[in-house]
């Protein structure tokens, strides 16, 4: 089974990302690979890792982690095929939080697929294009497909000042083809990823 995680890209008080990677796996579970038990989803939130700004004395690519905290998160990445990144915009970029997170580790994202759900007043387009770029620099496999969930559209403000994520049919559409893509990708790049290991101590 293809398993891939839907990582929730934000720590900030008060974030949204709980509510848009709520959505994601909601309609995930109603893709026909999911439902078939050939696939399956788990939401990952960076906040239960307590990860503090990089402090691994060594480089990711190195692979010898030192820090307890760097080896749970490690473990957990390592566990899935691909990912779903679940992001919003801060400033025309990705959260720190979501790039400190994703510079902990090398060996554990490569050679796997990933699809980018952004979101933000320009439904967090600039903060996928950044987010893309780090993809290659850790050999993960960022599909074409892409959801942008824009507020003004996207989020439904009848009862609540702060609106409710409801995207509507087009948006899952275009969900449901970005996970066929990253399952399509995540099956593809299974014979590489047998071959990743970290180098060993260099004490």
């Amino acid at each position: 089974m293809i398993q891939i995680a839907i990582i929730m890209g934000s720590t900030r008080p008060g974030r949204r990302v709980a509510d848009v990677a709520g959505w994601v796996a909601e309609a995930a579970g109603r893709h026909p690979a999911v439902k078939a038990g050939e696939a399956g989803v788990e939401l990952v939130d960076i906040a239960d890792y307590g990860l503090p700004l990089l402090d691994e004395p060594a480089p990711a690519v190195i692979g010898f982690y030192q820090h307890e905290h760097t080896k749970r998160w490690a473990a957990t990445i390592a566990r899935f095929d691909g990912f779903v990144f679940v992001t919003p915009e801060y400033n025309s970029a990705i959260p720190a939080a979501l790039k400190n997170a994703i510079d902990y580790l090398y060996a554990e994202w490569n050679d796997k697929a990933a699809g980018i759900v952004s979101y933000g007043v320009y439904g967090g387009i600039r903060a996928a294009e950044q987010l893309r770029q780090t993809m290659a620099e850790i050999k993960v496999a960022d599909v074409h497909a892409q959801v942008a969930i824009n507020p003004f559209y996207d989020f439904d403000f009848t009862d609540s000042a702060a609106g409710v994520v409801a995207p509507g049919e087009r948006q899952e559409a275009l969900l449901t083809t970005m996970l066929d893509e990253v399952l399509e990708w995540s099956r593809a790049l299974q014979p590489l990823r047998g071959t990743a290991t970290h180098e060993k101590d260099p004490a």
